[in-house]
């Protein structure tokens, strides 16, 4: 049984879809925590293990990992780009039992990933993914609430509006 894994180049992404760069305009960080909510939605979803990659390459430090949701996030170390640490992480991460899906918008980026193995996904095909992901579990939790009694004690139509206008302060 093969290993999905989806690596995305955190940025890009943010940049290409329309919440997330609304959402950056206002304050960067609010866009990074939604596109983690996103994918967390994603790996719930797949089963998939999924590795966000942001890029800190102006800034100072070392390389940061952290889990978010169950999604593993990283900031690449000062110096090294996301496309340069994606790179890195495709290495290291192929096997035969390992298939790695790498999520970019950067065509550079996605022929060098594609030639080490990997399947590329553009931003806006992962979006296009999540919206009916989104479709499918809101018609999952629409059919668990209407299979969900509305009482747990089995009553008539005629005395479920009765007490239905006395929650609502009807008489």
């Amino acid at each position: 049984m093969k290993t999905d894994i989806l690596l995305v180049d955190g940025y890009n992404v943010i940049g290409a879809w329309e919440e997330l760069r609304q959402m950056k305009q206002e304050r960067l960080a609010d866009a990074r925590n939604r596109l983690i909510e996103r994918m967390a939605e994603y790996k719930a979803h797949t089963g998939w293990r999924v590795i966000i990659v942001f890029d800190a390459y102006l800034t100072p430090g070392i390389e940061t990992k952290m889990r978010q949701f169950d999604v593993e996030v990283v900031f690449t170390r000062e110096n090294e780009t996301a496309d340069e640490r994606i790179e890195k992480l495709v290495s290291e991460l192929s096997g035969r039992r390992v298939q790695l899906h790498v999520a970019t918008s950067d065509f550079t980026e996605q022929w060098v990933v594609f030639a080490q193995g990997a399947l590329r996904k553009s931003a806006r095909e992962l979006e296009i993914e999540m919206d009916e992901i989104d479709k499918m579990i809101t018609a999952k939790v629409k059919g668990i609430q209407e299979r969900r009694p509305f009482s747990k004690i089995p009553l008539s139509d005629e005395v479920a509006e009765i007490f239905e206008k006395w929650r609502r302060g009807m008489k």
